[in-house]
């Protein structure tokens, strides 16, 4: 953990609460440094104020004031312009052109096609490369991404920010997660769960029903398993249910006008498509899947960069240390992988292999009302969404939760865009 503190405070010259929340997980948090500082600072196709101004583009898409601010700060600092900053329209035509990409990206990235692609590449004397777009692709999905995390673990600024502070009154829960972040952390976190009590009964039988629906699936994967059909019919149900998944909290949230500046088309969001007789498409993992065609994509355009994504990719999908709430020696793969599949179904995507009946067994309804808040409407979650899941279950396994939403969620949004590329090339 030191390593990894004195490696960040050295490229960045801080110690933001993204790290000091992320360092419950080390070396998921070595891999996102290390990823994140090849994208901003080491060499690549984009100039380093471009990077930074797309990464403000990119947080603002879904008003995270926190990520913006970051930003602001880094693109001054590397000789941006700072009239850029008084919105999009003073940016120049090229990054403007970015902004369409950015904002089907950010909500409906289904509808990406190679058309969207095309426009950018063949812009006249404000077109884009193909490593320049790759480059600019990354760094939208990691912040788009980013800001699902900062939202869901409900990350304050630090001391020194707007907003920032040091002492708060007691929370509710006696005990938040923005108190790791600003050394508030007397309390054991063992000894309060997240709904503030000693952990009770209800939230101990919760995990013990859970742990038994597992060992139950499993018993019935070694049995039976179902037809072709039996699964695919199984997708089609959960990917159209996951439509009607909404908190009764889901209202507009209206961007402050220090955000909405630097993107456009502020009234477009994620929407239910089923609700206006439209769906998502179904996109088969078998016909285009990260390990056989978007890392060598990646790679070949933008060096490096596939195989440091890839490396984090199976760190958050792999990381566990077989426990759940209070009990040990727990697999818990079954459950990792509804959560990943359920993130991807919602995007419309399709592993032939997968039984998608194993989600409606092993995730609850507040649990996937929580899971699509933060990847598609972040800005939306609520503290009483994350108390509500996973009662008894302590606050670093939730922060766990989160690393598989984030990158779960920039899986589905790359897969997209370098699809859309890969046409565009064929």
């Amino acid at each position: 953990m030191h390593a990894v503190f004195s490696d960040s405070f050295a490229a960045l010259g801080r110690l933001d609460n993204i790290t000091l929340v992320m360092v419950f997980h080390p070396q998921y948090l070595e891999s996102f440094l290390k990823t994140q500082h090849y994208l901003l600072q080491m060499d690549g196709p984009l100039p380093l104020h471009y990077r930074h101004y797309i990464g403000i583009m990119a947080a603002a898409r879904h008003q995270c004031s926190y990520l913006v601010n970051l930003h602001v700060n880094d693109f001054l600092h590397v000789g941006g312009d700072p009239k850029w900053l008084n919105g999009l329209e003073n940016a120049p035509q090229k990054l403007q052109n970015l902004g369409e990409l950015n904002k089907v990206l950010a909500h409906r990235p289904w509808l990406i096609t190679k058309e969207h692609i095309e426009g950018l590449l063949k812009a006249e004397e404000h077109s884009w490369s193909l490593a320049e777009l790759v480059h600019a692709v990354v760094l939208l999905t990691h912040y788009h991404s980013l800001a699902s995390f900062t939202f869901g673990c409900g990350i304050s600024p630090e001391i020194h920010c707007d907003g920032g502070h040091t002492f708060r009154p007691p929370s509710v829960s006696n005990y938040c997660i923005c108190d790791i972040t600003n050394g508030n952390h007397s309390v054991d976190e063992m000894q309060v769960n997240s709904a503030g009590n000693v952990p009770g009964s209800d939230s101990f039988f919760e995990v013990e029903a859970l742990m038994e629906k597992m060992r139950q699936l499993q018993e019935c994967r070694d049995e039976e398993e179902a037809s072709q059909e039996e699964m695919a019919s199984r997708f089609e149900i959960e990917k159209r249910e996951s439509m009607f998944v909404f908190s009764s909290d889901d209202e507009e949230v209206t961007p402050a006008r220090d955000v909405s500046r630097h993107f456009e088309d502020t009234s477009y969001g994620y929407k239910d498509f089923s609700r206006h007789g439209m769906h998502v498409p179904t996109f088969r993992v078998q016909d285009y899947c990260w390990e056989d065609h978007g890392y060598s994509l990646v790679n070949r355009l933008y060096p490096d960069v596939g195989q440091l994504i890839d490396e984090k990719f199976h760190i958050a999908y792999n990381l566990t240390y077989n426990t759940m709430a209070t009990h040990k020696d727990v697999d818990t793969s079954m459950l990792r992988r509804a959560i990943w599949n359920y993130i991807h179904c919602m995007f419309g995507i399709r592993y032939d292999d997968y039984d998608y009946g194993e989600i409606n067994q092993l995730l609850d309804r507040s649990f996937k009302v929580y899971i699509k808040t933060i990847v598609c409407t972040p800005e939306k979650v609520t503290k009483r969404m994350y108390d509500s899941f996973w009662r008894q279950f302590k606050h670093s396994e939730k922060v766990h939760v989160n690393l598989l939403l984030i990158e779960a969620r920039m899986q589905a949004e790359l897969l997209y865009a370098l699809r859309a590329i890969t046409r565009y090339m064929t």
